[in-house]
């Protein structure tokens, strides 16, 4: 189990990035547009470098829905490995069982 305070701040990440989706992509979207004016592409480039950093989606880290576990983590499943081994052995993911040749 991770700690608490771990899931905490990723949660707290995941809101701060809802919070600026619109303004950050229409950031980006100014500093990278080959026809706004270069002024207008540093300025927006500062307002987005004034933006929280928490706020950016690359520093949300992907933890498991169960346990917080961040290493062996499986995306489509949100789960870990660990977490999908156990439901699997108590069939409570449906068409899992386990492997035998």
């Amino acid at each position: 189990m991770a700690k608490i305070s771990q899931i905490n701040r990723n949660k707290k990440r995941e809101k701060l990035v809802a919070q600026y989706a619109a303004q950050r992509a229409e950031l980006k979207a100014k500093a990278k547009d080959p026809n706004v004016p270069v002024e207008e592409q540093f300025a927006a480039r500062l307002k987005l470098a004034k933006l929280p950093r928490n706020s950016s989606k690359v520093r949300i880290k992907h933890r498991c829905d169960l346990s917080g576990r961040s290493k062996g983590y499986y995306r489509k499943l949100k789960l870990s490995r660990i977490a999908l081994r156990q439901l699997a052995n108590f069939g409570q993911i449906p068409g899992m069982t386990k492997a035998s040749w």
